[in-house]
């Protein structure tokens, strides 16, 4: 398998390459050349499997000429021997229809931990003979950057530089990050929102005066070995939900359009999904994308969903590559456009591409709280803002009642205790993991939403 960057002018790669690279050298995104496909059998044969014979045999395509099965499997054994749940992403029945899928088993509590854990031995592994130090930039809204440090601390040959926006985050998930102080992870508070920090971040793997002095890469879900893990846990679910003799469906709350992507390759390989269910809160720009054609940007409205509160969402173009016809010198057209102007109208022939598959909901704060409130009061179950406007998005998203809806639960809800408080009078109980977290000691620097500025701080403190 190799990969090709959807702006068709970066060299291909091969899936060791493409992991230690993160972006493609032209500012597009790697996707493998062609989709491999599981046959009926196959996806059939994964009934009872547990979760890492799952991962092994979904993404064994995508790693040849790179690992071995035996490779993959001790690889995966030891990412996810980290959870605390024998079945790694547990399916929780809500009622008839409605399943939650919880992603958040994992060392800090949410659904990156699932690909994360596993890059960071891939980076390990890869790095071993090579006379490489990686500089890993990357910007978070919230969950990515403490599973990244999680997973990356103390590890040689790597320095972890993670953005977040100041003040934009949870306090927990903010402590999560800045109170690991390992010599190689830096924390930086961006004066300024996500997509600042992450068009930081692309604008350093552009720049010639950074990558002339250290090698970078991502953890951002820019980085494809992050989706592939996360392709995952759409087989493990359907599966156990019937398939392929039963087609799911799925809802995804996202503001970067990275897990729902997975879904999508998973489709791709032959996973028959009844419908992919794009969740936004009211910075909606997937919903509009989707629904009307309209990828335009407006002012980031923060919300009680810090994870969603994006207005540029990166993987898209992933998902535009493939409804152009895979056209990489267009699509880059198209990307440089909006890149400049911030606005961009998907032709009506590539939106009919997305149909048949994808279906897109803006949620916003009253139903949020409102699909909270009625998982807790029906269903026993407290919820976390984010998953929360999944499942309202699945409620609303009127999928025939013999098909079941798999709601993607993101992050525990003790990470937003103060939100899951306001909407149902309960406040979540600290998990063991999170023991005394409020009473570590912090380490971050703040600086303005620049390259300029992150440049310096970056090429300063990288070996």
């Amino acid at each position: 398998m190799d990969y090709i960057s959807t702006r068709g002018s970066a060299p291909a790669l091969g899936f060791e390459d493409v992991t230690l690279a993160g972006l493609a050298s032209d500012g597009g995104l790697y996707v493998p050349r062609v989709w491999p496909m599981l046959s009926a059998d196959e996806i059939a044969g994964l009934a009872g499997a547990s979760y890492v014979e799952t991962a092994i045999t979904v993404m064994r395509p995508f790693v040849v000429g790179a690992l071995d099965d035996a490779a993959l499997r001790d690889l995966c054994t030891q990412a996810y021997g980290r959870f605390n749940h024998d079945a790694v992403t547990p399916l929780v029945q809500l009622d008839s229809q409605n399943w939650l899928l919880e992603l958040f088993h994992g060392p800090t509590l949410a659904f990156k931990d699932v690909a994360l854990q596993l890059l960071g031995l891939l980076f390990e592994r890869f790095l071993t003979n090579r006379d490489t130090h990686l500089t890993v930039v990357g910007a978070t809204s919230g969950d990515t950057g403490s599973a990244a440090i999680d997973a990356l601390a103390g590890r040689a040959k790597v320095d972890v530089f993670m953005l977040h926006p100041a003040g934009r985050v949870s306090d927990v998930q903010r402590r999560q990050m800045t109170t690991v102080l390992s010599p190689n992870i830096y924390n930086i508070a961006v004066e300024g929102s996500f997509d600042h920090a992450q068009a930081i971040v692309k604008a350093m793997f552009a720049d010639p005066e950074t990558t002339s002095r250290v090698t970078m890469s991502a953890v951002n879900s820019i980085n494809w070995a992050r989706l592939m893990a996360q392709v995952v846990y759409y087989f493990y679910a359907a599966v156990r939900l019937g398939a392929p003799d039963r087609k799911v469906a799925f809802a995804v709350p996202t503001g970067n359009f990275g897990d729902v992507f997975a879904g999508y390759v998973a489709s791709r390989m032959g996973l028959p999904i009844e419908r992919l269910i794009v969740a936004t809160n009211v910075n909606d720009i997937l919903h509009r994308a989707l629904s009307t054609g309209d990828y335009s940007c407006g002012l980031v409205t923060p919300t009680a969903t810090p994870s969603m509160d994006i207005q540029v969402s990166s993987n898209f173009e992933r998902l535009l590559f493939d409804l152009s016809g895979r056209d990489g010198l267009a699509l880059a057209g198209m990307m440089r456009g909006f890149e400049q102007s911030k606005a961009m109208t998907i032709p009506e022939n590539m939106l009919n591409g997305a149909r048949g598959l994808f279906a897109s909901a803006r949620i916003d704060g009253d139903d949020m709280a409102s699909a909270m409130r009625w998982a807790h009061d029906r269903a026993g179950q407290l919820l976390d803002p984010h998953t929360s406007v999944g499942l309202a998005a699945a409620r609303k998203a009127g999928i025939a009642s013999d098909v079941p809806i798999v709601t993607l639960a993101t992050a525990h809800p003790a990470k937003f205790r103060d939100a899951v408080e306001r909407a149902t009078g309960f406040r979540p109980a600290m998990p063991a993991r999170l023991g005394g977290l409020f009473d570590r000691e912090e380490r971050f620097d703040t600086l303005p939403a620049t390259l300029e500025a992150v440049r310096a701080y970056v090429l300063e403190r990288s070996k």
